[in-house]
């Protein structure tokens, strides 16, 4: 073949040592002369990498779908946070949902004693025996439900990739998921990540943010290719709790359209302060049609460790499993054993010791809320470690503005509501010890005061 054709023969070129190689007979190299010097391939007249000339905006294309996926407000917020801190500064931050107390002992125990037992390789995909054994027997102690742990559990990187995969493996291109607003900014990128389209069903302040059975009825008469409903319960961010009543009001309108799944994610619900948080697979006829999802984030505080999973009828749960097999396979060794300490070996009154600190906490923010003008909370939280407050009187109900703003003059982060389809409201957090607490309040009344003087 000769060069400059339509079948143009290409020689490959090796650089070593400044010097341009190719291929020779027997294997061997030549050197191209003349050499090329290494600073031919300088962007500068300095040292730097290899570069093309043409811009990458002009050659790569990202699929257009993840182009179309919005960043989280919470990352963005504390990333400018963390920005911030790194140039000197001391920043107040109420914006990320991590508790501010350690593992349970039992779990870092358990931790050290896998990394010194050698407890290093892959695990079944589904996670080891040990785990799920544990999961399923805290699911049946607490929850009264009944899972096969070879077949309907898949431990997986945390509860986040457990709700991905679950999205997944019900919806695709076409498919319609329901989400009640406020909502977790995850859930719509995810819906839209499969190809399906997201449907924000809007909720109101004075039922604490609830998703209502007429609500539900509504949404899915008027929208047919409805596959999933995404419930969070506890909610993130509101910390609003569904009693058994409302959950069996849902379950009711959702048995006159079988072919819709629900995922429940119920990381939360652990944090309850008044009454208990039901799971939703327990309603009658719900457990054939529901994935349960959880995980150690939050009750546990092991959010580094990166620990979730779904439990949920073996059809669903086998989809699952394929997914993450080609995904991530499975979940860290030596975060596996510390879960299988939390379950069994953390009692539930030391839990409930943390619970109480949260719900101190959670009075104080509400108290302190209640004495700014224009500040109001409908109906206060009852699970979880987030307040939702309704502060549209202020920047013309510009909450983005008005979190900047109070970053930029305060060194005080909260994130805006219009990010978790609530618009006119600010997420805080008060997983944070009181001494922040104290510091974030102070710091977001006088801000405020400022605004109305």
């Amino acid at each position: 073949m000769k060069l400059g054709t339509a079948h143009t023969r290409w020689i490959p070129i090796y650089l070593f040592g400044g010097v341009l190689y190719t291929p020779a007979a027997h294997g061997f190299v030549t050197p191209v002369t003349p050499p090329i010097p290494r600073s031919a391939f300088s962007t500068s007249a300095g040292e730097g990498p290899l570069r093309s000339t043409t811009s990458d905006e002009e050659v790569v294309e990202i699929n257009p779908i993840v182009a179309a996926v919005k960043v989280s407000k919470t990352v963005e917020v504390f990333g400018l946070v963390k920005q911030m801190e790194a140039e000197g500064q001391t920043v107040t931050s109420l914006c990320v949902g991590e508790p501010d107390f350690p593992p349970p002992k039992a779990v870092l125990d358990a931790a050290i004693a896998a990394i010194g037992d050698g407890e290093t390789r892959y695990t079944a995909v589904t996670g080891t025996a040990a785990l799920r054994n544990a999961i399923a027997a805290d699911l049946k102690r607490r929850k009264g439900l009944d899972y096969n742990p070879q077949t309907e559990i898949v431990v997986g990187n945390g509860a986040k990739q457990s709700v991905y995969q679950g999205v997944l493996a019900t919806c695709g291109p076409g498919d319609e998921v329901i989400i009640p607003a406020p909502y977790w900014p995850s859930y719509p990128e995810m819906a839209s990540l499969v190809g399906a389209e997201p449907v924000i069903v809007e909720t109101t302040a004075d039922t604490g943010y609830l998703l209502t059975p007429e609500a539900l009825r509504r949404a899915l008469q008027e929208h047919s290719k409805c596959k999933l409903l995404i419930l969070c319960n506890p909610s993130n961010p509101t910390g609003g709790v569904y009693n058994k009543e409302q959950l069996e009001g849902l379950a009711t309108v959702l048995r006159q359209f079988p072919k819709v799944v629900v995922l429940a994610d119920e990381i939360y619900e652990r944090l309850v302060y008044e009454g208990e948080c039901i799971s939703f697979a327990s309603m009658p006829g719900m457990f054939d049609r529901t994935l349960t999802i959880n995980g150690f984030s939050k009750a546990y505080a092991m959010t580094g460790m990166r620990l979730g999973y779904v439990a949920a009828p073996q059809k669903l749960a086998k989809a699952v499993t394929t997914i993450q097999s080609q995904l991530t396979s499975c979940a860290g060794s030596i975060s596996q054993a510390a879960g299988v300490a939390a379950l069994t070996k953390v009692s539930d009154e030391e839990l409930e010791q943390n619970v109480h600190i949260m719900k101190k906490k959670r009075d104080y923010v509400l108290g302190e809320l209640e004495k700014i003008p224009g500040v109001k909370v409908a109906i206060p939280p009852s699970g979880a470690f987030y307040v939702l407050p309704d502060v549209a009187g202020y920047f013309g109900g510009d909450d983005t503005e008005l979190c900047l703003q109070l970053l930029k003059r305060k060194n005080l982060a909260i994130v805006p509501g219009s990010s978790f389809g609530a618009p006119g409201t600010v997420r805080l957090s008060y997983a944070t010890s009181m001494e922040e607490l104290r510091t974030a309040m102070r710091k977001l009344a006088e801000f405020l005061e400022e605004e109305r003087a």
